[in-house]
């Protein structure tokens, strides 16, 4: 029996595939294994294969945008195909070859971004592959020195400097609070994307909002990289009408008793003098309650999101494999590529 998330893990294995085109991929799979006998049941085969995709991931906003892509296109195919089965065939042939087509995407970014990029300094959020695309190809032509930040929760900033050091690209990694600190050092904002919404927004890796909103108070521009399979037929308002919020997220801890400690040793690090007020960790006082209670970083990776939402106010243009858009730009795409 076909097993679609496993089609999906295995394109997943090229790390070059992202998560919409992987779920493409596994959509085609999904077609030349399917013994639908009706256009009916096929399209219904394919729209439960979407949704079985999305169940099994925490943020499904890459997977939705990818099913959503396929879908229209198998339903708004133009074919002269006499039986079921020579459409399924066609159907495969175009899904395996769009496949082929998209893995091309980031380079014509990369060749249409840099065309805009002049000697200067960069500030990117987390790790982008079509940004780190862009980057490496501007080294190549450009002086730019290239601001990244940690990317917290997950930490991804650290894999994006260590591929620029290593590839030559003069780079320094930002704490996430200290983007205002650098922002007057920085000619303009490069990110990537998880999705382009209906509305033109961006929702990418947490943080990308707060630095977009930084940039326009520093008057510098916001650019957003993104394929075109990660436009998204979605509108949302707010960061808690994305997909991906639940109410786990920035939910509250129960409340733990205070234990009483018989002694509270000092940090290694503190460097409290004799002239210094006493403070709680100096005290010896052994009735005092203290909490015994301890936060990891995987405890708050969990309960933090993982994506934001950036409105279109904010973000100067898009730089895609079908050009560079404005954001209402990709709102008129949107509604031109579903139109059929």
């Amino acid at each position: 029996m076909f097993d679609i998330h496993q089609a999906f893990r295995r394109s997943l294995q090229n790390p070059e595939i992202a998560y919409p085109l992987a779920a493409i991929i596994a959509l085609t799979e999904l077609i030349e294994n399917s013994d639908a006998g009706t256009m009916f049941e096929l399209v219904n085969a394919i729209r439960q294969g979407a949704e079985t995709l999305k169940s099994k991931l925490e943020n499904p906003i890459g997977v939705d945008a990818g099913c959503e892509l396929f879908i229209a296109f198998v339903t708004l195919f133009h074919h002269e195909s006499l039986t079921l089965t020579d459409l399924k065939r066609e159907l495969i042939r175009q899904g395996q070859k769009y496949a082929e087509e998209a893995m091309t995407y980031r380079k014509k970014i990369a060749e249409l971004t840099v065309g805009f990029i002049k000697d200067g300094s960069i500030l990117t959020h987390s790790h982008s592959r079509v940004v780190m695309q862009t980057l490496l190809l501007a080294h190549q032509h450009k002086r730019i020195s290239v601001f990244v930040t940690e990317a917290r929760p997950r930490g991804l900033g650290l894999k994006t400097a260590e591929a620029l050091i290593a590839a030559g690209v003069p780079c320094t990694v930002v704490l996430d609070s200290a983007v205002a600190y650098v922002m007057d050092k920085v000619d303009f904002v490069l990110v990537g994307s998880e999705a382009v919404v209906e509305s033109g927004g961006l929702v990418n890796a947490v943080g990308s909002n707060q630095i977009a909103i930084i940039a326009r108070a520093a008057k510098k521009p916001f650019y957003a990289l993104a394929e075109s399979y990660k436009f998204h037929r979605l509108f949302p308002l707010s960061q808690y009408d994305l997909p991906s919020h639940n109410s786990k997220i920035l939910s509250f801890s129960s409340p733990s008793r205070p234990t009483r400690s018989a002694s509270i040793s000092r940090p290694a690090e503190d460097t409290t003098t004799a002239s210094d007020p006493p403070t709680a960790s100096a005290s010896t006082n052994d009735t005092e309650p203290t909490s015994s209670t301890s936060i990891t970083q995987q405890q708050i990776c969990k309960t933090n999101p993982h994506v934001d939402y950036t409105r279109p106010d904010l973000i100067s243009l898009v730089f895609s494999d079908v050009g560079s858009l404005t954001p209402e730009g990709v709102s008129q795409y949107l509604v031109g590529m579903f139109a059929g």
